[in-house]
C-alpha cells in the first residue's frame, strides 16, 4: 500500500502522507507525491490539492537511511518541481514539524498554512548538509536573506507566528482540525480567483552591501572548522545575482559534496549514535520504572546546586542539604541565580522561576530527605566521605529510593557496599556547569539492579540530558580516557612543545578548547587530589609532572588567577607566562629530558591516538556496549569535535590499520609502558574490521 493516498472533496483534492513515524522522505513517498501530482493534473474537476500529513507531524525531513546507499528516483527536487509546475493550487498543511526536505516540499507548494504549534526549519547544517533540494534558493525569496541565513546556518526551527511574520508560512490555523482549516483556506483561494503562486518565480529582496561578509564573521567563532555554513552563505549570495535554475544546480553540486565529504559523515553517525544511545542490550523489555518525582541533593556546592536547579527546571520537588548552613546559604543563592540568568535571557518565565524556587527545600538534617525518591550525592570526591554519607542515607531513606553518587572516578562498588541495598545504588555523573552540560555517564555497579538503570535513563531524559550506560572502572569511560589525554599533553611540556602551542593545535584540531586551558578552569587542585588518593599510578616521575608542581605551588588556574597560565584581572583569558616555561625547562633538566622542536600532526596525534588506544581498552574490557557511546561521552563532555565524530569514530576513519600502526611506532619510540596496543586494536588492524561493526 502506498504511504501517500487521494481523497476527493468536492473540487478539492486532498493528498495525505502517511509513513510513520516522522512521515520521512522515503522513496515511495516520493513516488506517490509524483503520482498525487499527476493524477490531479489529469483531473479537470479538480481547482485546488490540500498536502497534509498523518501522526504526530508534517514531513520531517530526508530518510537519512537512504544516504548511504545509491538515490533512487524520483529524486526530491524533480518532486518538488512537479509541485510548483501543477497548474491546480498546491497548499501544504502543516503540523508537527517541516523540517528539511519536509519544508522544502512545503516552499514548492503555492500556498502554506500551519497550526499555532507548528515550527518549520532547515537542520541539514547538524549534518554536515545544506538545504539541497531548492531551499537554499526558496527560503530566501519568501523570507528575504537575512532570515533565511539565520534559519539554516542556525539549523533552528521557527514556530509558526514568526514564520508568518518573514513570510514562510501565509496563514496560521485557528483552533479546530487543521484539515478543515486547510479546506476552508483552499476554498478563499479558489472563490478569489487566485492562481498559482509559484516562488521560483519570485525575486529576493535587495540587501545592504556587506550583509554576508559581517555574517560570516558573527558566525566565526561557532562555525569554527565547519564546512557547510560557508557552503550555505555562497548558496543564498547566488539567489540575488544567479538565475533560479542555475542557482539550483550549483546548490545541488554543494549538497553533493557536502554528503560525501568526511565532516558529513561524521555528523551522521553522531546522529545515530543519539538515537542508539538509550537502548540498553541486557535491559528487559516492559521493566517497571521506579517513581522519581522527589528528589534530594547531598552538597550545597556549585556541582550540587547545577544538580537541583536541574530537577527543579524539570519540574520536580528537590530538598537541598549540606552540613554547614553558610554553604546552604551560598547553594541557595546560587540555584536563585541559575533563574534569574534563565528569565534573563527569556528562558524561563517569571512564574517559571517562582514555581521553582517554592518546590525547592533546604536542610542540614538527614531526616528531612527520608521520604524522597531519589538522592544523588554531589559531596567532595573522597571515598571516605562518600561511605559515611551512603552509609546515613542507608540508615535513613525509605526502601525503594535510588541512590546515586555524582563521583567522577571512584568506584561504585565501594561506595554501594557502605550500604545494605547495593541493588539501589547507581553512579550519576553530571559534568560541570551540571545546569548547562548535556552529559551524564550513568554507572552500573555490579550489583545495580536493571529497573534502576531504566529509571535513570528515564530521569536523565526529564532532565533534557543525554545518559550513556557505562560499566563501573576508574574514571568510567571519559575521565579514564582523559587520563591518557592529559598523560600525553603533560609528557609533551617536558618534550619541548609550549603550553600555547600544545592548545592552539588540539583546538585546531577542533577541540573546544586546549587541555591546559581546561586544566586551568576546572582547577589543577581538582586533578592533583584525585591523583594523590589513587595507588595505581605508573612509577613515572614524568607523569603529571608540571600539573602537580604546579598545584603544589598554590597555581591552581582561573581560581588563583595564575595555574598553567596567568589571568589579568578575573579575565578568563589564558596569557602565557614565562615563568611557567621556565619552570618546566628545569624540570625536563632535573629528570635529564632533552627538549626538541615538536609539531603540530604530532601533539595532535600523540593526544587523539592516546584516547583511542584508552578508548579500545574500555570496549576490549566491556566497559561499553557500543563504540559510539564513547563517542557520545567525549563530544558532549569533553568538546571533542562533532564533526570528527567522536574518538572512536575517528580512528575508523583514518583506518584502525594506520591507527595501530602509529601506536606500534609510539611504543617503540616512547615506551610500551603507555603504548602498549591493546589487543582489540591489533586484531581489528589485522583483520580490516572498525570500532563501529562490533
Amino acid at each position: 500500500m502506498s504511504p501517500v493516498t487521494t481523497e476527493h472533496c468536492g473540487d478539492i483534492a486532498i493528498v495525505t502522507v502517511d509513513n510513520p513515524p516522522v512521515n520521512a522522505l522515503s522513496q515511495a513517498v516520493r513516488a506517490g507525491l509524483v503520482s498525487a501530482v499527476e493524477q490531479a493534473n489529469a483531473e479537470p474537476k479538480i481547482k485546488a490539492v490540500i498536502l497534509i500529513c498523518s501522526g504526530r507531524t508534517f514531513i520531517a525531513g530526508a530518510d537519512i537511511r537512504e544516504f548511504n546507499r545509491p538515490p533512487e528516483p524520483p529524486h526530491l527536487p524533480d518532486v518538488i518541481a512537479a509541485i510548483e509546475a501543477s497548474t491546480k493550487l498546491f497548499i501544504a498543511a502543516i503540523h508537527g514539524t517541516a523540517l528539511g526536505g519536509g519544508l522544502e516540499v512545503a516552499l514548492g507548494c503555492h500556498h502554506r498554512i500551519a497550526r499555532p504549534d507548528a515550527s518549520v526549519g532547515f537542520p541539514e547544517v547538524n549534518l554536515g548538509l545544506i538545504p539541497g533540494a531548492t531551499g537554499t534558493q526558496r527560503l530566501p525569496r519568501v523570507a528575504g536573506v537575512q532570515v533565511a541565513l539565520d534559519m539554516m546556518v542556525s539549523g533552528r526551527p521557527v514556530r509558526a507566528d514568526k514564520a508568518k511574520i518573514s513570510g514562510v508560512i501565509d496563514e496560521v490555523a485557528e483552533e479546530g482540525e487543521l484539515v478543515d482549516a486547510a479546506t476552508a483556506y483552499a476554498r478563499k483561494l479558489i472563490d478569489g480567483g487566485v492562481a498559482p503562486r509559484r516562488v521560483r518565480d519570485l525575486t529576493v529582496d535587495p540587501v545592504e552591501p556587506g550583509i554576508f561578509d559581517d555574517f560570516r564573521k558573527k558566525i566565526a567563532k561557532k562555525t569554527h572548522g565547519l564546512v557547510a555554513p560557508e557552503q550555505i552563505i555562497r548558496c543564498v549570495e547566488r539567489s540575488l545575482s544567479v538565475p533560479f535554475d542555475e542557482a539550483v544546480a550549483q546548490e545541488r553540486k554543494s549538497f553533493l559534496a557536502c554528503r560525501e565529504s568526511e565532516q558529513s559523515a561524521a555528523l551522521r553517525h553522531v546522529f545515530f549514535a543519539e538515537r542508539s544511545v538509550g537502548k540498553v542490550p541486557d535491559l528487559k523489555k516492559g521493566i517497571q520504572e521506579r517513581k522519581t518525582e522527589t528528589m534530594a541533593v547531598i552538597g550545597a556546592g556549585t556541582m550540587g546546586a547545577g544538580i537541583a536547579y536541574s530537577g527543579l527546571a524539570a519540574g520536580m520537588q528537590v530538598v537541598l542539604l549540606d552540613n554547614d548552613e553558610a554553604g546552604l546559604g551560598r547553594g541557595q543563592a546560587t540555584i536563585r541565580a541559575l533563574f534569574e540568568g534563565g528569565v534573563a535571557r527569556g528562558r524561563v518565565t517569571e512564574k517559571g522561576m517562582a514555581d521553582g524556587l517554592a518546590r525547592l527545600k533546604t536542610t542540614q538534617h538527614y531526616p528531612d530527605i527520608a521520604d524522597v525518591d531519589l538522592v544523588i550525592e554531589a559531596v567532595f570526591e573522597n571515598m571516605a566521605i562518600k561511605k559515611e554519607v551512603f552509609s546515613r542515607l542507608d540508615e535513613v531513606v525509605r526502601p525503594g529510593a535510588i541512590l546515586a553518587t555524582n563521583t567522577s572516578t571512584l568506584d561504585i562498588d565501594q561506595i554501594a557496599g557502605a550500604t545494605r541495598r547495593p541493588k539501589d545504588v547507581v553512579g550519576l555523573h553530571f559534568f560541570s556547569p551540571a545546569h548547562v552540560m548535556r552529559l551524564i555517564e550513568i554507572v552500573r555497579g555490579s550489583e545495580t539492579s536493571q529497573d534502576v538503570v531504566a529509571t535513570a535513563l528515564s530521569f536523565s531524559k526529564r532532565l533534557r540530558k543525554m545518559g550513556v550506560v557505562v560499566g563501573n572502572c576508574f574514571g568510567f569511560v571519559g575521565n579514564r580516557m582523559l587520563y591518557s589525554y592529559g598523560r600525553e599533553s603533560q609528557l609533551l611540556l617536558l618534550e619541548g612543545a609550549a603550553p600555547e602551542q600544545i592548545d592552539a593545535a588540539l583546538t585546531n584540531f577542533g577541540m573546544a578548547m586546549g587541555p591546559h586551558a581546561v586544566g586551568d578552569l576546572a582547577g589543577l587542585d581538582v586533578g592533583y587530589k584525585v591523583r594523590s588518593e589513587r595507588t595505581d599510578l605508573p612509577d613515572d616521575p614524568r607523569f603529571y609532572r608540571i600539573a602537580n608542581v604546579l598545584s603544589e605551588m598554590g597555581r591552581f588556574g582561573q581560581k588563583t588567577g595564575k595555574g598553567m597560565y596567568l589571568y589579568e584581572d578575573g579575565s578568563r583569558a589564558p596569557v602565557s607566562d614565562p615563568e611557567v616555561q621556565e619552570l618546566i625547562n628545569n624540570e625536563a633538566k632535573t629528570l635529564g629530558i632533552k627538549q626538541r622542536s615538536i609539531d603540530e600532526n604530532e601533539i595532535v596525534e600523540r593526544c587523539i591516538y592516546g584516547l583511542i588506544v584508552e578508548g579500545a581498552r574500555i570496549i576490549e574490557e566491556g566497559i561499553v556496549y557500543r563504540s559510539s557511546d564513547i563517542d557520545l561521552v567525549w563530544i558532549n563532555g569533553y568538546g571533542f569535535p562533532r564533526f570528527r565524530g567522536g574518538p572512536m569514530f575517528y580512528a575508523d576513519r583514518l583506518g584502525v590499520d594506520k591507527v595501530y600502526a602509529k601506536v606500534c611506532d609510539f611504543s617503540e619510540r616512547f615506551s610500551p609502558l603507555y603504548w602498549e596496543p591493546p589487543k582489540l586494536l591489533q586484531e581489528l588492524a589485522e583483520q580490516g574490521g572498525r570500532f563501529s561493526e562490533l
